[in-house]
């Protein structure tokens, strides 16, 4: 997982020095299906549960799930959420970055920020002992001390031999959960904060995958891959 984990964060620095105005979604996963194969691994993404792509480009008030297309090209003032998963010898990693395109708003650039920052906070609490709760508390504390939205209908995951394993974790604290599962030392999670400068509600597209926000307000997501510790966390998709 380690190694799987280098590839997602060697790819995802890749796509950020293509990140540019005109540049088109397309032509981001070309790069990042050439990238992970020239490297060892295949890209996860592609064909899971029909997806038709080998990451996942959303931009502004797509939260997740957008589509790469030729058509679609980056705009000055955008942000593009990309996320990317590999596996290698058949173990998966899995993170997601949101690039900043020409000249973003003050208010969106903080957004972006805020939402990379609640993912730390988050990690933070995946040691022994802590359950789920302390993870989504920590996440949903710090983007509503700015009044943002935490997106509720998607969430973390477990991951190893499979992209998507038990347990879910969430972003949010609601009450129904509990404290969720009591983290152990050696569980790997996927973490990811998926912050709105809106509402936390969604609105799928027709085409099954496309996420928006139901505001139409701008969305951010940061995830990495982490293994938990003792007494510390372990991120393996950051390089």
């Amino acid at each position: 997982m380690r190694v799987a984990g280098r590839l997602v964060g060697e790819t995802l620095n890749h796509l950020e020095k293509l990140v540019e105005v005109g540049v088109s979604t397309y032509d981001l996963d070309h790069e990042a299906e050439a990238f992970i194969r020239k490297n060892g691994g295949v890209p996860s993404f592609l064909h899971y549960n029909g997806y038709p792509a080998s990451i996942c480009t959303s931009i502004n008030e797509v939260v997740v799930h957008g589509i790469p297309d030729k058509k679609r090209r980056l705009k000055d003032g955008d942000i593009i959420s990309v996320d990317c998963g590999a596996i290698v010898d058949g173990w998966h990693g899995d993170a997601a970055r949101t690039f900043l395109v020409g000249n973003v708003s003050d208010e969106v650039r903080k957004l972006v920020e805020v939402t990379k920052e609640c993912f730390f906070l988050g990690a933070e609490q995946a040691v022994e002992g802590n359950h789920l709760i302390d993870i989504a508390r920590a996440i949903e504390a710090h983007a509503k001390e700015y009044g943002y939205g935490v997106i509720r209908e998607m969430v973390g995951h477990g991951i190893g031999s499979s992209m998507h394993e038990p347990p879910e974790v969430p972003n949010y604290v609601d009450p129904r959960m509990g404290r969720g599962l009591k983290l152990a030392a050696g569980m790997t999670l996927a973490i990811e904060p998926m912050i709105s400068l809106g509402t936390w509600k969604l609105v799928i597209a027709r085409d099954g995958w496309t996420a928006f926000t139901a505001d139409g307000k701008p969305s951010a997501h940061y995830e990495n891959t982490i293994i938990v510790g003792k007494d510390s966390h372990e991120v393996l998709t950051i390089v």
